[in-house]
């Protein structure tokens, strides 16, 4: 009876409260690492694109691969990872009733972790002793300590997802028979496909290690790129797994709406665990020595990712208009006038969302083997890229700022800061629109990928692609000014809003909705058959690369 007293307590405590401080601390502190990391990786950004475009000569002390290998661990790794902790956390907080004291010193555990790693890592990065790119698998090889560090890395990240199953299977003990809180099971998700990406790519880290260090004279190029690349495809959607929790949860409320079907929703998110991490050969298509068989495979796994995605087009637009007709909107179109487009914590999203149809188109082309055979080492891949992550995840996270912030901190928005928000977002449609836009036409036309800026002796066709890339530059400089605005808002929110409460704005579930079938709670069948899905993809390309492997690679130094 004492134990179920002390949780009801803190339950209701919570909920009165929000969020407690030892919980706000943790994602205050990890939000804190995360828009740093923006700062100095969107300055990185910046002189990269400068010198694409032919406009910057990087010193020799620092080149332009060491600036785009610290680019892409800043912001792949250091700013997705721990602004997704920071923000789970905070919702488990909030709906689970406050997180464990052993979750709490789990996770600070884990960023410890995460802190020396990246210490680790970036130390040879300054040294160019790394510039091996975020794609850090052979035959290129940094130094032993930058792989040391992603070793710490990846444990603070298991960490977390620790300290995640370990919150939820105590609520779910506490709380028999009843589904877990639907931005928890978001959180689930999400950190399920983080604990198993982690493992191939821990591995590949393994190999690595003693073949740096010279107690193996060479690696298996294709096992490593394999493992690497079961790890990157599925952080891309785990990026995009966090994004939509926010705009299939939080979205609907901020525009005074209920949330679409939670069926639909938990099946989503199954959907996208379950057929993940099969589609990662498609960023391998044109490697050799891969089955034909195989390849179709994962290219039918990649594409049927976009049924969960079409769910969530179809689930959301209708969220808006009923809302927006129930508000008074009229006509085919008319209604949108009802959404508050003034807001940031829509607008932001918003625009992301609508990002995110010519970016899964793109995604459409790179897993088609002919259309993939013309773009795969061009800018398009490049500006792909910054179009999913830089305008669909990032722009989605901008926005949850502005409500999470002043939550965590015990603030409110105020409309002067709602305003830096509209004119940031504004901002950064229009560079990232310049930049990614001008990267997919000159890819196009040839533009090599992964390269500083070269006229290849004056060639005529790399001449043509100057007038491109200086609005690669313009797209870039004004992405600059957006982070700078960004950054000043978050902390702004952080430390000097004016004190209040913040709403953690969760949207019921519509109006007269169907039971949620109760196997959607079944997380351990979901894992056996996402594990079976993996093998089936996974064991038999893998057993050839072993038994049938090329002569081992010895590392190499590029630069």
């Amino acid at each position: 009876m004492a134990t179920i007293t002390a949780k009801t307590i803190r339950e209701t405590a919570n909920k009165a409260l929000g969020i407690s401080p030892e919980d706000a601390k943790i994602s205050k502190t990890y939000l804190t690492v995360a828009f740093s990391a923006l700062l100095l990786g969107g300055f990185l950004g910046l002189l990269q694109g400068l010198n694409r475009a032919g406009l910057l000569e990087m010193p020799s002390w620092l080149n332009y691969y060491q600036v785009l290998t610290a680019h892409g661990v800043l912001l792949i790794l250091v700013l997705t990872a721990f602004f997704i902790i920071g923000y789970f956390y905070a919702g488990m907080s909030h709906t689970l009733g406050g997180l464990l004291p052993k979750v709490r010193k789990i996770v600070w555990t884990g960023f410890v972790s995460k802190m020396i790693g990246i210490v680790l890592v970036v130390i040879p990065i300054l040294m160019n002793e790394a510039s091996v790119m975020y794609t850090f698998y052979p035959p290129m090889a940094a130094h032993p300590m930058f792989y040391f560090g992603l070793v710490f890395v990846a444990l603070g990240i298991w960490l977390a997802c620790v300290g995640c199953f370990i919150n939820v299977a105590n609520w779910r003990k506490n709380h028999k028979g009843q589904h877990v809180p639907i931005f928890a099971y978001f959180a689930t998700g999400v950190f399920v496909l983080l604990f198993f990406a982690l493992i191939p790519v821990a591995i590949e880290v393994f190999m690595i290690i003693p073949w740096v260090l010279g107690w193996v004279d060479g690696i298996n190029v294709m096992v490593s790129r394999t493992l690497f690349w079961a790890f990157g495809h599925t952080l891309v959607n785990i990026w995009y797994l966090s994004a939509t929790s926010a705009w299939y949860v939080v979205v609907p409320k901020i525009i005074g709406g209920r949330r679409w079907s939670d069926t639909l929703t938990r099946v989503v998110i199954i959907a996208l665990v379950v057929m993940n991490i099969t589609g990662g050969f498609h960023h391998q298509i044109i490697d050799p020595g891969i089955d034909e068989g195989i390849k179709y495979m994962h290219v039918f796994m990649s594409l049927a990712i976009g049924f969960p995605s079409l769910m969530t087009a179809y689930a959301m637009f209708a969220v808006f208009e009923r809302t927006a007709r129930k508000k008074g909107g009229k006509g085919l179109l008319g209604w949108y006038k009802k959404l508050p487009w003034g807001d940031v914590r829509f607008l932001a999203p918003f625009i992301a969302m609508a990002a995110f149809i010519p970016a899964g188109a793109g995604g459409i082309v790179q897993s088609t083997n002919q259309l993939d055979q013309v773009v795969h080492n061009t800018m398009w891949i490049v500006g792909h890229f910054h179009l999913t992550l830089g305008m669909s995840v990032v722009m989605t996270f901008f926005g949850i700022t502005y409500w999470l912030v002043p939550f965590i901190s015990g603030r409110v928005l105020t409309p002067k800061m709602n305003k830096l928000g509209i004119i940031q977002t504004i901002i950064w449609t229009i560079g990232m629109t310049l930049m990614a836009g001008a990267m997919h036409w000159v890819g196009l036309l040839g533009s090599p990928r992964r390269t500083s800026y070269s006229t290849y002796f004056d060639n005529a066709t790399a001449l043509s692609w100057d007038p491109y890339l200086f609005f690669l530059a313009i797209g870039g400089t004004l992405l600059i000014i957006g982070v700078i605005l960004q950054v000043y808002a978050v902390f702004n929110m952080m430390f000097f809003a004016p004190k209040g409460e913040t709403e953690f704005p969760l949207a019921e579930e519509e109006e007269g909705a169907a039971k949620t079938p109760y196997w959607t709670e079944r997380w351990g069948l979901w894992i056996v058959v996402m594990l079976i899905v993996v093998s089936m993809a996974y064991v038999i390309p893998l057993t050839e690369f072993i038994v049938n492997a090329p002569p081992g690679s010895p590392p190499l130094k590029t630069w």
